[in-house]
């Protein structure tokens, strides 16, 4: 089940996130996670992706921010009505934790403007046992 929150009028933002077995390797204290984002256009006018700042978390409260231009090397320019989306994926020492950020925008009128990424988690199963 996706997770799920309006960010403002204009942009809803979607997460799916899935543990990737093959590329785990618990005994050594690596849980790989990959996850696909949507974002939603609702509005009436476009808006270019310009960057990305992720705060992750893993289980043991140690956390790493994450900075850089657009997302999986673009900028996309997302119109009105359009769904922008992508995948990336995410390491961690733990096997669960969570992520959540936001995405720096600039609208054809030049306003910048930020995009909340909701909080999503990363729950390996074996985490659940």
């Amino acid at each position: 089940m996706p997770i799920q929150k309006m960010v403002n009028s204009n942009f809803h933002v979607k997460v799916y996130v899935q543990y990737v077995e093959s590329e785990s390797r618990p005994d050594s204290n690596y849980f790989f996670f990959s996850y696909k984002v949507q974002i939603v256009n609702r509005g009436s006018s476009s808006a270019q992706l310009m960057s990305r700042h992720w705060i992750i978390t893993d289980s043991l409260g140690e956390t790493e921010e994450v900075r850089g231009a657009g997302v999986v090397g673009l900028q996309p320019k997302i119109s009105a009505g359009q769904t922008f989306e992508y995948e990336s994926v995410c390491p961690l020492s733990t096997s669960s934790g969570c992520m959540r950020g936001f995405y720096q925008m600039v609208s054809d009128a030049g306003e910048q403007f930020d995009i909340e990424i909701p909080e999503f988690y990363l729950i390996a199963p074996l985490a659940l046992h």
